[in-house]
């Protein structure tokens, strides 16, 4: 009998194995105000564990220079840049109070829910206002989010937290955090989570370049550790496979402390990834807002066109074909700019002349022509139309890149 019941429970298991074989899941992780420079400098072997299965690069946080799309390298701005894939001037989120962020920009978890409900989500995050404002959980402006699963918040409790000036409660909290964090993804294996941990960023305010700031990163490797043996025993035990994205929401002035400008020290971030499937794109310094068309592609998330055409963001894993695309307006002459990163292959070039989407409606694009992507130049007529924005978006087999044109 005992024989028997064993036998029942074995094959309960391996039918629940076999369910999830190959399920895609995708956890991605903030490390607060790390500098690209600092990750060269302290010994991190828990992310290195990582790195070697996949790969590093520097990365941009801040949109164009003098262009529309400029966004402070500020902390929420960062994020929300990440959680939405497109700059400041869409999301509308510009500090860390977080005033009016535009929802019609969804968030990568809005997506997933609205592709497949039955998908699960979590956040463990050091920030509360990274799943009630960002996110925007239950607001009728994100259709009533919630995630199935949260653990945040307790930086509010000053009861169990004592806040003193030398911010160790964030430390203590950043550690429940991603203990709770490995011990939810061992257990449940959510499809799409985030972890959020902040004592990097308090150190670098607090102490500058300095060695409190070096023992930040290295108190957070210790916590990337705790994660990535969870996704490990997912991989081993459930056959899942996993896409674990590192990554920092902006760099530093010069002395360490302060961020928000557009220096080359506070713009240079880095992601850190297991991902095998990088491709040529990754090696040619990605931005904040090529995390989220990344980890669609692993979803396997088919996000609808009205939102593909808007994203700023170019995936660095999986096919690839152009990148950079830049226009301008001459007269009645629309100049394009991209880079090529395949051979032979065409593209196709709508223009819209409304922002309908930006208070959730819709924009009509029509063709204005094919291009050689090889060539990464074209020059197309606008038959005289006129408006104060041309929107442009370069599609491919790939997926779609855009630009304003803004008078």
């Amino acid at each position: 009998m005992k024989k028997l019941v064993m036998l029942v429970l074995l094959g309960v298991l391996s039918s629940q194995t076999f369910a999830q074989e190959n399920e895609k899941k995708v956890l991605f992780v903030i490390l607060d105000g790390i500098p690209a420079d600092v990750m060269d400098s302290v010994a991190t072997p828990n992310i290195d564990k990582v790195i070697a299965e996949g790969g590093f690069a520097l990365a941009s946080m801040g949109g164009e220079v003098g262009g529309y799309s400029e966004t402070p390298t500020i902390s929420a701005v960062g994020y929300n840049s990440l959680l939405t894939g497109v700059w400041a001037n869409k999301h509308n989120v510009w500090d860390n109070s977080i005033e009016n962020p535009n929802y019609n920009y969804w968030t990568i978890f809005r997506m997933l829910k609205k592709t497949d409900p039955k998908k699960k989500t979590a956040i463990f995050s050091t920030w509360l206002d990274n799943r009630t404002k960002l996110v925007g959980v239950n607001l009728p402006q994100t259709d009533h989010f919630e995630f199935d699963y949260f653990f945040d918040g307790m930086e509010l409790d000053t009861l169990n937290f004592p806040h003193g000036e030398d911010r160790l409660y964030i430390h203590q909290i950043d550690e429940l955090v991603s203990k709770e964090a490995a011990s939810y993804i061992h257990k449940e294996g959510p499809d799409l989570s985030w972890m959020y941990l902040e004592y990097s960023d308090d150190m670098g305010h607090r102490f500058g370049n300095s060695p409190q700031m070096i023992d930040a990163v290295q108190k957070a490797d210790v916590q990337i550790g705790r994660v990535w043996e969870a996704i490990q025993f997912r991989q081993m035990y459930f056959k899942e496979d996993w896409l674990l994205i590192i990554t920092t929401d902006h760099g530093r002035e010069a002395d360490g402390f302060g961020h928000g400008g557009q220096s080359e020290r506070e713009r240079t971030i880095w992601i850190a990834t297991n991902s095998k499937m990088t491709n040529s794109y990754f090696d040619r310094k990605p931005e904040m807002v090529d995390i989220l068309p990344a980890m669609a592609l692993h979803l396997g998330l088919k996000i609808p066109k009205r939102i593909a055409m808007e994203l700023d963001g170019t995936p660095f894993i999986g096919p690839v074909q152009a990148t950079g695309l830049t226009a301008n307006r001459h007269q009645s002459k629309l100049e394009l700019k991209w880079k090529s990163l395949s051979q032979g292959q065409k593209g196709r070039v709508w223009v819209s002349t409304t922002n309908n989407f930006k208070t959730g409606g819709l924009d009509n694009y029509w063709l204005v022509g094919e291009v050689d992507l090889d060539e990464e130049s074209a020059s197309m007529t606008l038959q005289g139309i006129q408006s104060d924005v041309y929107k442009v978006v370069l599609e491919t087999d790939a997926g779609y890149l855009n630009y304003w044109v803004q008078n």
